[in-house]
């Protein structure tokens, strides 16, 4: 998957194969949380049939039934929740964006009965750290990872760094800090460092750049107090376009390969619009 946001995106209709109606269930809102006026975090119920893999994404549809417009969203839940979470920024006049903005609680949107994507810890060999990097509403697949128990078993250190422009769009910062204190996880062997990242507001965090600067520069290490060596880190990456590229570029220099051919690798993408 490429994106999650607006533009760019390929419309499925119905008729299409994800507008197929043996190939989605109906499902209804369950709360809707706006982190700002245009960020918004919601819940729906989950078809008992629906399973998916931490990091994975499906796809969402909205309004009428001879016209749905359906976009891909990364699946923000855990794989045992009762629920499905989901992250979106809302775009001026976007065709899913218009009626998404519309929805309440109790409202329905249809829900693919499929999930997909390679941003998943089984694409990555195994490791000591695993660094989590990611801009925006590229924080929503990580949240689902963070909560696998698997993940802080197999792991000694996880890191999360989370880049956003103003300090209000550190969607679920308290949540991701609670986490280890679950009782999920009151035996895990990994510890948990969350860097927010704000880049527009000085003062608001210690970090306030870009996190490809901070890589280049060493102050991401730093802050981690945790070495990213190809022989012990793990990577994945979520967020926009730029960012992506970059970290694909300077991980590449330090030896981070991707999976290729079954081979795990060390590093893996998703990019966002």
């Amino acid at each position: 998957m490429n994106t999650i946001t607006e533009p760019g995106l390929e419309l499925f209709r119905e008729g299409g194969d994800a507008g197929r109606k043996d190939k989605w269930t109906t499902e209804r809102v369950l709360s809707i949380r706006y982190w700002t006026p245009t960020l918004l975090s919601f819940r729906t119920t989950r078809y008992r049939g629906f399973r998916f893999t931490p990091g994975h994404y499906t796809r969402l549809g909205l309004g009428a039934e001879d016209d749905l417009v359906w976009r891909p969203y990364s699946l923000a839940s855990a794989t045992y929740d009762d629920f499905l979470e989901f992250i979106a920024v809302l775009v001026p006049g976007g065709a899913f964006s218009e009626p998404l903005k519309q929805l309440r609680v109790g409202d329905t949107l249809r829900v693919d009965k499929a999930s997909y994507g390679f941003l998943t810890v089984d694409q990555l060999a195994p490791g000591k750290d695993l660094w989590l990097l990611a801009s925006g509403t590229g924080l929503g697949p990580f949240l689902s990872i963070l909560h696998d128990p698997a993940v802080w078993q197999n792991y000694q250190r996880l890191i999360v760094a989370h880049s956003v422009r103003h300090s209000s769009e550190l969607a679920w910062r308290d949540k991701i800090a609670g986490i280890p204190k679950g009782e999920l996880f009151a035996e895990a062997k990994a510890t948990l460092s969350y860097l927010p990242v704000v880049t527009r507001e000085p003062g608001a965090t210690a970090l306030a750049e870009r996190i490809p600067l901070l890589l280049a520069d060493g102050r991401l290490e730093t802050a981690a107090d945790c070495p990213l060596d190809v022989a012990t880190s793990r990577v994945l990456v979520c967020g926009n376009p730029a960012m992506t590229r970059e970290l694909r570029q300077s991980l590449a220099a330090r030896g981070f390969a991707t999976n290729r051919r079954g081979i795990p690798g060390q590093m893996a993408f998703e990019k966002y619009w």
